[in-house]
């Protein structure tokens, strides 16, 4: 029996490893928030949403067979809730189950398989009952494949059929068994048989002058007999034994699979409340294939930052269809930092078939997330900022491939601004060339400057403004980088107070609101 919630035609492996990066994705985007709303406690809910974020999809048609069973799961959360318990709380009976002292002993095996195999048809029977129960309010391929499964296969024959097969293992009758005679007059071809129904009734048996065959009874005493006795039991049930124990195995194998499937829309579930509940937008985003480069938002926000402040966010519009080169400049403490996390979390939900954090989009899936932030001086000294960057960014390399989405926050800003300018230039230039797609945070003026003078159609520049007050909007506009530092925010933020001002690092001139085009929208 498969699952297929997560895919048309197969089970999504639950012990898959995760990315080489997924460290750094955590760390740099701000995940642990994401997976905590998601798992709210759950170990389960947790390491599946870690996987099937940083999987990804590249089959668009898969991504909306996905979204259509999160769509259910987010129409009748009780009943996803209540299959997720059902099997959740089934794999863990399964483990109290214990063989006991002995527990390569065939019929210690035997007998536990039995117990086990009793639980399962139990549940099995709780799980067609809730199949039957909802499969009316569902509507996706997904939830509608497993129920017509667990309706078809699990109908009241197949399970009268382990009741039956349960009651003969129990052995009450006694075993009866085969077998030949080999060299040495030693035994051999053991086959447990079926036991035959003995005719007539209660007082047949009673009146019944002995058994229809030859027998003898082994003395009390006797231990060497029952030892032989036993040996020979051994042989007759290792069979049945091992073959039941594989049946379990296999049942156990569907209801950890669904267990842990389930545990992807359940954190969706959690996720949904979260964001929904402080009055963050929430929408499923059209799927395109990789080549066709679309990424289009309206109402953006970083749903990491979300989940943290009481208040609601600001969203940013983006259309960046075609755009292989985003750069992103403007005040300190403007918004970029968050735009870009924003970017490449809502990357990651769109790629496996979650909703996103915005009201409206268009993304292509299958791009892998990779981030180069800026990260603090090596505590032991081993190396300085720069060494620390370049080694980072050559493992980077060494795992990139076409299309991956790369994510630059202030990168090679640890040396001076020409150098730092060049480095930067000379990577992003080759990674364009290989068919990476780069958003770069920057205050290097001259490596953004020189970009934005190859006046590239497939390049992007954002910039976040600050007003004559000092105040930010945290909403990025469409415009060319500007030669300032808007050292005036640093004076006061090191100094307080107003510093001086020089070469218009904190004034808006005519050439700079001309240049704006606003891309987000009020929230």
């Amino acid at each position: 029996m498969n699952v297929l919630l997560m895919q048309r035609h197969r089970d999504v492996p639950a012990d898959r490893p995760l990315p080489w990066n997924m460290d750094d994705l955590v760390a740099d985007l701000g995940l642990d928030w994401l997976f905590a709303a998601m798992a709210q406690g759950s170990e389960t809910i947790d390491a599946v949403c870690r996987h099937a974020l940083s999987a990804g999809i590249a089959d668009p048609d898969t991504v909306r067979y996905r979204q259509a069973a999160v769509r259910d799961a987010l129409a009748n959360p009780g009943a996803v809730r209540a299959l997720f318990d059902l099997a959740t709380v089934t794999v863990a009976d399964e483990r109290k189950h214990y063989f006991g002292l002995f527990r390569d002993h065939p019929d210690t095996i035997l007998r536990r398989s039995v117990e086990v195999m009793q639980m399962f048809a139990e549940r099995l029977r709780r799980l067609r009952g809730l199949a039957e129960e909802h499969v009316a309010s569902f509507r996706s391929d997904a939830f509608d494949r497993l129920f017509l499964m667990l309706q078809t296969e699990l109908d009241d024959a197949f399970l009268a059929r382990i009741d039956a097969h349960l009651k003969d293992l129990r052995f009450r009758k006694g075993l009866l068994m085969s077998a030949g005679l080999g060299d040495g007059n030693r035994g051999t071809g053991y086959v447990l048989r079926e036991h035959p129904e003995q005719a007539g009734g209660i007082l047949q048996r009673l009146l019944s002058k002995g058994p229809p065959s030859y027998s003898f009874t082994i003395p009390e005493r006797d231990e060497g007999g029952f030892r032989a006795l036993d040996e020979l039991r051994d042989r007759g049930v290792n069979l049945v034994a091992n073959a039941l124990a594989q049946s379990n195995d296999h049942i156990l194998g569907f209801f950890r699979a669904l267990r842990d499937e389930l545990a992807f829309y359940v954190g969706a579930l959690n996720l949904h409340g979260a964001l929904t509940a402080g009055g963050e937008p929430v929408c499923f985003p059209t799927p395109h294939r990789l080549a066709d480069r679309r990424r289009r938002y309206r109402g953006l926000y970083d749903p990491c930052l979300a989940l943290q402040v009481e208040h609601r966010t600001v969203g940013n519009d983006l259309d960046a269809d075609g755009k292989n080169l985003i750069v992103i400049t403007g005040a300190n403490h403007g918004g970029k930092s968050t735009f870009l996390r924003a970017l490449g979390t809502a990357q990651l939900m769109a790629g496996c078939g979650l909703f996103v954090p915005a009201t409206d989009a268009d993304v292509s899936v299958g791009s892998a997330v990779v981030t180069h932030f800026k990260r603090e001086e090596d505590a032991a000294l081993e190396s300085g900022k720069l060494d620390e960057e370049l080694k980072r960014m050559a493992s980077v390399v060494e795992h990139l491939t076409p299309g991956a989405l790369l994510l630059f926050n202030e990168s090679f800003a640890s040396t001076n601004e020409r150098e730092g300018s060049e480095i930067a230039r000379q990577v992003v230039d080759t990674l364009l060339e290989g068919g990476v797609q780069v958003h770069f945070v920057t205050h290097l003026y001259d490596f953004a400057r020189s970009l934005h003078a190859v006046d590239a159609p497939n390049h992007l520049f954002l910039r976040a403004p600050r007003s004559d007050d000092g105040s930010r909007s945290f909403r990025l506009h469409e415009g060319p980088p500007l030669p300032t530092s808007y050292g005036q925010d640093l004076y006061e933020e090191v100094f307080g107070g107003e510093g001086p001002v020089q070469d218009g690092s904190h004034e808006r001139d005519e050439t700079e609101a001309a240049a704006d085009t606003q891309i987000g929208s009020p929230t």
